[in-house]
């Protein structure tokens, strides 16, 4: 396996462009691509703003700022932005048929070598290399928001994936400062498995009247010593997210504790999906780190 170079990152949103921060951040030749101008755009200011805040902070120094941006180049244009990848990571939305369509266009346009990894969170790996003539070179690599400052990588091997592949991608992951974990594939692989379930369990105590959204967050943030509640994290995950997400561990095992709670079911299809419709179990003021509980219609 030929050491890796460049690195294509394709989706410009919140995990894509911070995927791409980071690989430039380690010296990479990094392409950011995306379909959407506005969203190249839009990322490209995120990563000023979350590096001026490493500036800020002491975590970089001003040459490596430089550096990311000389390393960081955005496209629209997929068939040239992975002509001559190492390795390409797919970041789009959490949509299996998207997924899919991606990577059977990447195993016509990348070369014979390239890497093709994916950010998803639960989706069947197995399932996406499925769709490519180089299954043995396909992997999860899903990586935690916020990018840049979240230490770990939970690398998913598909049924195909090479022993050779998979030990690229750990060590690869170390060369970035992040705490590699390889686990097999199944539904929800080990962070959203064990999380998501946790995630339902809260609204499902909201739901049922056992306590109110500050309550369970409270318990949860002071007892458990989490750093946000689950509902607050939900939040910020996006409900429409963790819905995906239960429904693949539902459909996977087949087992009624993954059902998806109604009340988070009413309020995706409500659009009331977190942090980024505005509301979600959290009211948030845009520009500020204000937010207050809402009043649940159940």
């Amino acid at each position: 396996m030929n050491a890796i170079k460049n690195v294509t990152v394709i989706g410009a949103g919140t995990m894509g462009n911070g995927i791409a921060h980071v690989f430039a951040q380690y010296g990479f030749a990094v392409t950011l691509t995306d379909i959407n101008e506005a969203a190249l755009t839009k990322a490209m200011q995120t990563i000023t703003k979350n590096t001026d805040r490493q500036l800020a902070k002491g975590a970089i120094t001003e040459a490596v700022k430089q550096s990311i941006f000389s390393n960081l180049r955005a496209s629209t244009d997929l068939s040239t932005s992975v002509e001559n990848a190492d390795l390409v990571i797919e970041a789009a939305t959490e949509r299996k048929e998207i997924k899919l369509q991606i990577f059977k266009q990447l195993d016509k346009l990348t070369q014979p070598h390239t890497i093709l990894a994916t950010n998803t969170s639960s989706i069947s790996i197995t399932a996406i290399a499925a769709v490519t003539k180089k299954p043995d070179k396909v992997i999860g690599m899903h990586f935690m928001n916020p990018v840049p400052v979240m230490k770990l990588v939970e690398i998913i091997k598909g049924y195909a994936t090479s022993a050779e592949i998979t030990e690229t991608i750990f060590g690869l992951s170390r060369q970035l400062e992040k705490v590699p974990c390889v686990v097999n594939d199944y539904p929800g692989f080990i962070a959203n498995r064990i999380l998501m379930p946790m995630i339902n369990e809260a609204i499902y105590s909201l739901y049922e009247g056992v306590a109110g959204i500050e309550e369970i967050d409270k318990i949860m943030k002071f007892g458990m010593a989490h750093p946000m509640g689950p509902l607050q994290l939900a939040d910020f995950i996006g409900l429409d997210v963790c819905l995906n997400i239960m429904k693949v561990l539902y459909d996977g095992f087949g087992n009624p504790k993954y059902a998806p709670c109604p009340l988070l079911v009413n309020m995706v299809t409500s659009g009331k999906l977190g942090v980024k419709s505005g509301e979600g179990f959290y009211i948030y003021t845009p520009g500020t780190k204000e937010m207050k509980p809402v009043k649940v219609r159940m």
